[in-house]
């Protein structure tokens, strides 16, 4: 998701990302169908040993950095999830030591990963898994950005944009009060509806 600015120096764009309002993906999909919370189960985004399936179907689509793996993913799913380095980065030194993946250091000291004959292979033999996984990604994103939630987005971007404006920062004490317990309310009839 793109950051812009308003006169503040504060981007609207990034305050009204879901992450800083608590978002959590796996509490959204409880109520829709996951039994376990989260599209892919457990309260986590992936099952486990799903990420490695979705980074190698990554690299077999062409050789990339982990930060373009990362930065992949989180497009994939409109930028509502980013898988954290933490999890990316030993997946796949996992890839590599099983065969499926392999780094190739760059003249400017970074790796680029992409995928072997063993790992396509592997990708081959689990494709229904594969498949449902990339579906459930695209099913997501399009739960949060199909119409009409895009409705509830452009609301969301009006709201940003009336707190997040120029003249906020000559805001007293008191206007910020008021934004807040209107804010407050309106969290309170949307839990209703």
């Amino acid at each position: 998701m793109r950051h812009g600015h308003c006169g503040t120096g504060y981007g609207w764009a990034f305050a009204m990302r879901p992450e800083n309002f608590g978002f959590d993906a796996g509490a959204f999909w409880a109520g829709r169908g996951k039994s376990r919370g989260g599209p892919f189960g457990g309260g986590r985004m992936f099952d486990q040993g799903h990420l490695k399936f979705v980074i190698l179907r990554l690299l077999a689509e062409k050789p990339r950095h982990g930060y373009e793996i990362i930065k992949e993913i989180e497009d994939r799913f409109g930028g509502m999830y980013s898988p954290s380095p933490g999890t990316v980065y030993p997946t796949l030194t996992l890839l590599e030591d099983l065969g499926y993946a392999r780094a190739r250091p760059e003249e400017s000291g970074k790796k680029i990963y992409e995928i072997t004959d063993e790992g396509r292979a592997h990708l081959a033999e689990n494709q229904p898994l594969i498949d449902d996984i990339f579906e459930r990604i695209a099913d997501f994103a399009q739960t949060i950005f199909g119409e009409p939630m895009m409705e509830v987005h452009r609301a969301m971007k009006n709201v940003g944009r009336a707190i997040y404006t120029p003249k906020s920062s000559s805001r007293s004490a008191e206007q910020i009060r008021k934004i807040k317990e209107i804010l407050d309310r309106a969290v309170t009839e949307i839990d209703a509806v």
